[in-house]
This record gives structure tokens, C-alpha cells and sequence, in this order.
């Protein structure tokens, strides 16, 4: 592979890792290509990408993050990389249904905003809330709390309605 290449591919894996809320990583070692093919066909269904990167140019591309010295350990053997950009758990849910049924699909560990997460903790992520989950319980939590006024509950969920807009406007 050429340097400029190379180049090329940490830039955009750089990018991706700035994107993510999550990164996840995984090896794939003895997967078929119908295997692999089916496992980033139930990526995509959840809005995750999954590229197969050589180590090296992995580190390259952590070099900014401040967790990079934490992953280094798991850049070990062949090394595929789920990008969750949207729902940080989502790349949890999926490697753990696949690895079920697929014993080559292995999880390496994970990052999600700045947090580590060992190759023992899949049961734990993948069993999180995902995003939406937790906003419509809190909705949920909050309808139930103040339905005793009809009035209240309309200004409350308002409010709510409200700043996660303005979080969302920060954002962009």
C-alpha cells in the first residue's frame, strides 16, 4: 500500500473516530466473506459502520484521543472497527446477537466518549438503553410525575421538548 494511501485511510478513520460516540473493537479472524457480508449488512440496518483497518494505521488515527494509550492493547491480530455514530450502544447489540450464533466474531473492547470498556463488558453494553429508549422513558418518567395536572405536564413536557432542541441546535 502506498504512504499517501495510507494517509488517506487514517484521515478518515480519524474522522470517523471523532464522529462516534462509540468505537468498538473487534476481530474477525475465521469469519466467511457471506459471514462478513452478513455482518455489516446488520451494521448498516442500525446506522453503524464497520471497516477492517490494519493495526497500525488504527494508532495513527487514535493518536488525538485521549483514551489511545487505554486501546492500544486491543490492536492486536486482524482488527475490524464498528463507528457508532448515532447510538454508542448499537455496535454493542449487534456484535453481541451475531457472536451468538458466530464464534470468529470476537469483541476486543470499546470506547464510548472517552470511556474504556474491556472485552468482559459486552453483556453490560449491549444491554444498555439506547438513546431513543432513554429519552421516552424520561418522557414516560416525567408524564407520570406530573399527571395529577394536566396544565403542569403540558408546560413540563414543553420545557423538555424545549432544551433537547436547543442541545440539538449546539450540536450542528
Amino acid at each position: 500500500m502506498k504512504r499517501d494511501t495510507k494517509e488517506q485511510i487514517v484521515q478518515e478513520v480519524a474522522e470517523k473516530i471523532q464522529r462516534s460516540q462509540g468505537i468498538y473493537l473487534t476481530e474477525f479472524q475465521g469469519l466467511s466473506v457471506a459471514k462478513m457480508s452478513e455482518l455489516r449488512n446488520e451494521f448498516r440496518k442500525v446506522g453503524v459502520e464497520f471497516r477492517v483497518v490494519k493495526n497500525t494505521l488504527i494508532k495513527k488515527a487514535l493518536k488525538d484521543l485521549a483514551c489511545a494509550d487505554k486501546l492500544a492493547p486491543g490492536l492486536k491480530s486482524t482488527t475490524a472497527v464498528a463507528f457508532g455514530f448515532d447510538d454508542p450502544v448499537a455496535p454493542a447489540k449487534v456484535i453481541r446477537k451475531f457472536s451468538k450464533t458466530n464464534d470468529a466474531l470476537k469483541f476486543k473492547m470499546a470506547s464510548i466518549d472517552g470511556v474504556v470498556f474491556g472485552s468482559d463488558s459486552l453483556p453490560l453494553l449491549s444491554e444498555m438503553l439506547t438513546r431513543t429508549e432513554n429519552i421516552g422513558r424520561t418522557a414516560g418518567v416525567i408524564n407520570n410525575v406530573v399527571s395529577s395536572v394536566p396544565m403542569v405536564v403540558n408546560a413540563v413536557m414543553r420545557n423538555l421538548v424545549c432544551a433537547l432542541d436547543q442541545i440539538a441546535r449546539q450540536k450542528q
